[in-house]
């Protein structure tokens, strides 16, 4: 299956060639959902993009929270394991996505049927893939009269009130 994933040490983005997930793979309750729409962020999503095209020290200047992890690191293991560590974890792709909509196709320990519709939320569950693995409590049943672009807003909806709540 095709999915948009995002290099993290070089910022590079593609569509590439994965495995499709398997409902019974995760061992959790939720829903393996065919995607219909998934949304781009134009925050989010361009903050990541620019921040895997930032250098290291841009990178580092970003995520003071990963510098002080880092140092500490260094003090523990010294100079040569901490910067392997470094570059195996910048060395990978990452899926891009957290806010899609589709079809569920297999169902895992939860109560919702095969051929709804669902929203779904969560970064590594509502990624811009073809086929997602969601679990039960970031999936939700899309209302009648609802098209599958518009449930695809559903992160940034709940993100939107949980901001106006705060």
């Amino acid at each position: 299956m095709k999915q948009v994933v995002q290099n993290l040490k070089s910022g590079r983005i593609g569509v590439e060639e994965v495995p499709a997930p398997a409902a019974g793979a995760f061992g959790a309750p939720g829903v393996l959902v065919a995607t219909a729409c998934s949304l781009i962020s134009a925050g989010t999503e361009r903050a990541a993009v620019e921040l895997g095209r930032s250098s290291l020290l841009g990178k580092a200047l970003r995520r003071p929270d990963q510098v002080k992890k880092v140092l500490a690191n260094l003090r523990r293991e010294g100079f040569a394991q901490t910067l392997q560590k470094v570059q195996q974890r910048l060395d990978v792709t990452r899926a891009m996505g957290y806010s899609s909509a589709g079809t569920v196709l297999e169902v895992r320990q939860c109560d919702i049927a095969p051929g709804t519709r669902v929203a779904c939320v969560g970064t590594d569950a509502a990624t811009h893939a073809e086929i997602n693995f969601v679990p039960r409590n970031l999936c939700a049943v899309i209302p009648e009269g609802v098209s599958f672009e518009e449930a695809s807003f559903v992160a940034l909806g709940g993100i939107a009130l949980h901001a106006a709540h705060l």
